[in-house]
């Protein structure tokens, strides 16, 4: 099949840690080479944000990546983007009319209001992955969302005129179902992990003689670091790793983090190492004895999913995709989000465990390579694909009417 994926913001190749780069850059990076593996012809349109890139870029076999002129070249937040999706519809529409996909598959809100209007009228069945809501980021920021007023509205809209709507994990459904999106045009597809390199065994990053909890990801308020780095005076003899930055916004949140540490007396026990290269995460998850990752909601959680498929056991906030990928007591812990005190308890009761730590890293590790290959996710995503495309063709044409009326 001719597939392309619309990722407005996230790039597949940009630098991972920052506000706007995270698990969606992952995923739309990691399903592109998946597919183009299995034999399909796979584009990537995605905003130039810089006039030194080029036009397009080789990705890997099967995979091209395409930078569209809309709005200014220059690195701009995502939540500043809308004015430009029109722009960016308009560019797919002449690609389109040239060299029509079978399928395309928008990733973000913005990607689905591009996608819809560059697809309007030629018949190219659109996909849409939110990979997160505004109604559940309204939920949890409130005043403090910095979304565009109109994204609740209009994401609703694309849900329902989707071909279908791929969901991330179960919570999304239920989500959707909320909205009114019928769960017949709703399918669960998870996000997947490299599992050639995120492995138990491998280098691992040199420690010391203390537990060892990591925080690794994007560096916003919402994804919960604070709670972890209260947690920690009720944690002895153990440090805590952030990992994460990059911009502007994350290295205050590690300021503040770090202003935290100091006031609650653990500063000494708080390494702090800014954004690190994603080729090597995997040793650096492989050194930690936990992995915590606690925010206050999480539309899935890559963080949590890479620790598994190196075998480290994680304690996850109990929110979205944690809830499907995390078997709590098995391959991990849920806790409540922003909750300092049960977070210390359960730290403290597996640390003093050993043996309990090993056996949910190994069950971490078979359920990751059992469930979460990127082979296997797309593999499913591709049936999604042929099943739309089977859906358009079995679908009864457009009774033509004669003049008056009349068919």
């Amino acid at each position: 099949m001719r597939i392309d994926l619309i990722s407005e913001h996230a790039s597949p190749l940009a630098m991972i840690g920052g506000a706007d780069s995270g698990g969606q850059n992952v995923h739309v990076a990691a399903l592109a080479r998946a597919l183009g593996e299995r034999g399909h012809q796979v584009r990537v349109y995605t905003r130039r944000d810089s006039p030194e890139l080029p036009d397009w870029v080789r990705a890997g076999p099967g995979v091209t990546v395409e930078h569209v002129p809309a709005g200014p070249p220059s690195t701009l937040p995502k939540d500043a983007l809308l004015p430009y999706m029109r722009e960016f519809g308009d560019y797919l529409a002449q690609q389109w009319l040239l060299k029509p996909p079978d399928v395309a598959h928008a990733h973000f809100w913005m990607s689905g209001l591009a996608a819809r209007h560059g697809a309007g009228g030629t018949g190219i069945p659109v996909l849409q992955t939110f990979h997160a809501l505004g109604v559940v980021k309204r939920r949890h920021q409130g005043a403090a969302d910095p979304s565009p007023p109109s994204r609740i509205p209009l994401e609703a809209d694309l849900a329902r005129e989707a071909a279908l709507v791929v969901a991330t994990c179960s919570d999304e459904a239920s989500e959707l179902a909320a909205l009114g999106v019928p769960a017949q045009r709703v399918a669960v597809v998870p996000c997947g992990v490299e599992l050639d390199r995120f492995t138990p065994q491998g280098p691992r990053v040199a420690r010391g003689s203390q537990h060892r909890l990591l925080s690794l990801g994007r560096l916003v308020e919402r994804k919960g670091v604070e709670t972890t780095v209260r947690a920690l005076p009720e944690v002895p003899g153990t440090e805590l790793v952030i990992a994460g930055g990059g911009d502007a916004i994350a290295d205050a949140e590690l300021a503040r983090l770090a202003a935290l540490a100091q006031a609650a007396g653990v500063r000494e026990r708080v390494r702090i190492l800014g954004q690190i290269p994603h080729r090597d995460v995997p040793a650096l998850l492989r050194s930690a004895d936990v992995v915590v990752s606690v925010p206050w909601y999480e539309p899935f959680g890559m963080v949590p999913l890479e620790a598994m498929a190196c075998g480290v056991p994680v304690v996850a906030s109990a929110v979205g995709g944690h809830l499907d990928t995390v078997l709590d007591g098995r391959t991990g812990v849920l806790v409540a989000p922003r909750d300092p005190a049960a977070l210390a308890q359960r730290l403290r009761e597996l640390l003093a465990d050993p043996g309990r730590l090993a056996a949910m890293g190994s069950a971490a590790a078979a359920r990751a390579r059992f469930r979460y290959g990127w082979g296997r996710v797309a593999g499913e995503i591709e049936l999604l694909y042929r099943r739309v495309l089977a859906d358009r063709r079995a679908a009864p044409a457009p009774v033509a009417l004669a003049p008056g009326g009349r068919s």
